[in-house]
């Protein structure tokens, strides 16, 4: 079977690997080059878009930012999952936004901000703090604004016109103005539907973020509650959008009431725990929901935690007498995700006691949110 991938990054390549034992063979699309490669390799293939679709027997995506007129292209050839919808869902907080109001699933109130005077009713009308978040292209903190009082916002709103100035988006952007939610922590859910209509979801996994960026994943302890409000906002989302593959939902945790903070349509990072920790993981499950074969077990094997590896070109190899390593063969850079690194435990509290070990092996400034996991889990 032959995949094309919208998308020629880490989330791709893992799906090239994860692909392999089951002989599913993989392109991929890079949208910066416009050019067909191996996600792997970084093999440059002399074909174009429009052969790989006509030469491939389902396309899907690693990314929800992929220009309209390729999506319809894909949309058209009646092999793209999880489809054009679900894209424009999942790239598009404006969407996304009005599909879950659609649908009544609990999210943060908000209001849609088009010019000055939409931003001022927003300051006037809504409680503060107040999160401003880019319609597209907001991502690992990115176009992301806080409002805490007043006495800011002109500042802030300076800084969203010179954003929005430099968008190259062909739609028009937007911003989203969402009341700042008093949450106990972040969850995410990643969950798989497959063409005959079957779910298999994962355990919720605890998110810690650091400037808006996602730095440990915790898969351990099940929060039976949780999980039951977690599976059936899934399956809500997932049945309306007739989703075809891998989501990921992340939530706010209230006080024991999840609120949905956003949806993505596609493998998500605090899903990576699952290549150690789960019986199959997120990339296989991705491309047998695709692919119409059998979806695979969602079962935890151990308690795992994902630490991200975030502008660092190495890591004491002495990680890997303790951990798996996973590198993304990417040069290096301020900000920029260069791999994971996947921790197992046989229980909980072992596992926060791996985490402090680990933390002697790497610096708290590249790797602040270690011990806050290790903690959690005492």
């Amino acid at each position: 079977m032959q995949v094309l991938i919208l998308g020629a990054g880490q989330l791709a390549r893992m799906m090239a690997l994860a692909g392999a034992p089951l002989n599913i063979k993989i392109i991929a699309y890079d949208v910066q080059t416009e050019s067909l490669v191996h996600p792997v390799t970084r093999e440059v293939f002399s074909h174009d878009l429009e052969y790989g679709i006509a030469n491939v027997d389902v396309i899907t995506a690693e990314l929800e930012h992929i220009a309209p007129d390729i999506l319809n292209i894909c949309q058209a050839s009646g092999k793209f999952y999880p489809g054009e919808e679900a894209i424009l869902a999942g790239g598009n907080r404006c969407k996304e936004k009005v599909l879950l109001d659609k649908l009544g699933v609990n999210n943060a109130r908000y209001q849609i901000i088009a010019n000055r005077d939409d931003f001022d009713v927003a300051v006037a009308n809504m409680s503060l703090p107040m999160v401003l978040k880019s319609a597209f292209g907001g991502y690992d903190g990115k176009g992301q604004w806080r409002l805490k009082t007043p006495a800011y916002a002109d500042i802030i709103w300076q800084d969203i016109v010179k954003f929005l100035a430099a968008s190259h988006k062909t739609e028009r952007q937007y911003i989203i103005a969402e009341e700042f939610v008093k949450f106990h922590r972040e969850v995410s859910l990643i969950g798989a539907r497959s063409q005959n209509g079957s779910i298999a979801i994962y355990p919720l996994t605890e998110n810690i973020h650091v400037d808006g960026v996602l730095n440990v994943s915790v898969s351990a302890s099940e929060d039976t509650a949780l999980q039951a409000q977690a599976e059936a906002m899934f399956e809500v989302i997932a049945v309306a959008l007739n989703y075809i593959g891998v989501l990921a939902i992340e939530f706010f945790d209230v006080s024991g009431t999840l609120m949905v903070n956003e949806i993505a349509p596609r493998v998500h990072n605090s899903g990576h725990w699952t290549q150690q920790g789960a019986e199959i993981c997120q990339f296989e499950n991705h491309l047998r929901a695709v692919c119409s074969l059998p979806l695979g077990s969602t079962k935890r094997i151990r308690p795992t935690a994902m630490i991200n590896i975030i502008g660092e070109a190495t890591v004491p190899i002495s990680v890997m007498s303790i951990a798996h390593v996973h590198w993304y063969d990417k040069e290096p850079r301020l900000g920029r995700k260069i791999g994971h690194i996947n921790l197992c435990a046989f229980n909980d509290k072992q596992l926060g006691e791996s985490l402090k070990v680990l933390a002697l092996h790497l610096t708290k400034d590249e790797f602040p949110a270690l011990m806050v996991a290790a903690e959690n889990l005492s």
